[in-house]
């Protein structure tokens, strides 16, 4: 946790120092506040810290030292008549007036805000999109060592690593050049079913799924120890509905016994249990050694090009009249599906558009076989595809 709070307190812009008025001043409360007075008078690096029992954050978080850094005395806790006159004890650590709120009711947390506004830098230009190769998610059930893998890739400690489940809370950003491409990494929190989840894992998953929803590809973790149970099929099916690219990354390889690694055994597995998704690509990793940590990146990273591969019009209808003469189309009450011509459509995800008589004919299966002999002809690997069929006519 210490090295964490070190990388958190060198990107900081504002430290809010919270604290809790039920306890009173306490003797960590203390010694981060001396830190923090230094920290005004040394220069270096910013901090986000916070004291035990504050807002359920952990004690004695590490402080570092910034450059007249601006930190607010937050006395949380205040949720009951009189309770703000508690406050008056803060004054002594130098550190300027408290701002009294209660998280719990809301209370103060509107004044808050706006002091926090106030005393934030101008914002810095965001690197562009077109800057950026491609977004990736790092998604998995709780501790199949998303964190780790991460951390292994960028060299450093940027996300939290326990052995307790369920560590990250929130999405944490990375950016990184990786084959001489910049990338945008996210790693989120482990993503449980709906019904398992509340409170601030409820949020943390609804913030995960946001996450995965604004990346172009998702790297989905699993503990190669435990298989692929149902909760890993879950997160892979979220990332097939949103329409993105998926790579399986098979963590904790290295725990594996030697006669547990068969290759072929774990890709059938994998087009048994994902049997929507037997497009994505599989890596064999450990995140701990260090073996293939890269090999997923590198997979994702073809898998972003290969979702902004375009097909001609022209060579797609080749390809159709081709395929409608391997099988017939599916036929319900006397009337048979009759498939005009295509056309690819802009979209982030790959979208082919066909034009048919009565698009209600489009049995799942005949969807199947398309999308399947599609990506035998084209490509597109490791990405989702949508398949449309409307009644010609129609705008795409």
């Amino acid at each position: 946790m210490e090295e964490q709070s070190r990388l958190a307190i060198g990107e900081a812009d504002l430290v809010l120092f919270v604290l809790d008025v039920r306890e009173g001043l306490t003797a960590i409360d203390r010694d981060i506040a001396e830190l923090l007075r230094r920290s005004r008078t040394q220069g270096g690096t910013t901090a986000g810290v916070s004291a035990g029992g504050a807002a359920g954050t952990p004690a004695g978080t590490p402080v570092g030292t910034s450059v007249r850094t601006p930190v607010l005395v937050v006395a949380n806790k205040a949720d009951g008549r009189g309770r703000e006159l508690l406050a008056h004890e803060f004054y002594e650590l130098g550190l300027g007036d408290p701002w009294v709120i209660s998280a719990l009711h809301g209370t103060g947390s509107g004044d808050l805000l706006d002091a926090v506004v106030e005393r934030l830098p101008p914002p810095r230009p965001e690197l562009a999109d077109d800057q950026l190769a491609g977004r990736i998610a790092i998604l998995g059930r709780p501790n199949v060592g998303k964190s780790s893998l991460l951390n292994a890739v960028i060299g450093d400690e940027r996300s939290l690593v326990t052995a307790e489940p369920g560590t990250t809370r929130d999405p944490v950003d990375t950016r990184i050049v990786f084959a001489g491409k910049r990338l945008l990494l996210v790693d989120t929190a482990g993503i449980r079913r709906h019904g398992l989840t509340r409170g601030v894992e409820q949020y943390s998953l609804l913030r995960g799924l946001r996450a995965m929803e604004r990346a172009d590809v998702a790297i989905v973790v699993i503990d190669a120890r435990e298989g692929i149970n149902a909760q890993d099929v879950h997160i892979a099916g979220y990332v097939v509905e949103a329409g993105r690219g998926l790579v399986l990354a098979l963590n904790k390889w290295d725990l594996l016994a030697v006669e547990e690694k068969e290759e072929k055994v774990w890709r059938r597995r994998v087009r048994e249990q994902l049997n929507f998704a037997p497009w994505a690509p599989v890596s064999y990793i450990s995140a701990k050694t260090g073996q293939r940590v890269t090999q997923p990146l590198e997979v994702a990273l073809k898998v972003i090009d290969e979702r902004h591969r375009r097909v001609a019009t022209p060579e797609l209808n080749r390809w159709l009249r081709s395929v409608l003469g391997q099988r017939d189309t599916p036929s319900r009450k006397g009337r048979r599906l009759r498939v005009m011509y295509a056309t690819q459509a802009e979209s982030t995800t790959p979208t082919f558009v066909f034009f048919v008589n009565e698009p209600e004919l489009v049995h799942f299966s005949y969807r199947r076989f398309l999308e399947t002999q599609l990506r035998q002809a084209f490509g597109f690997e490791g990405t989702a595809m949508r398949l449309v069929f409307r009644r010609r006519g129609e705008e795409p």
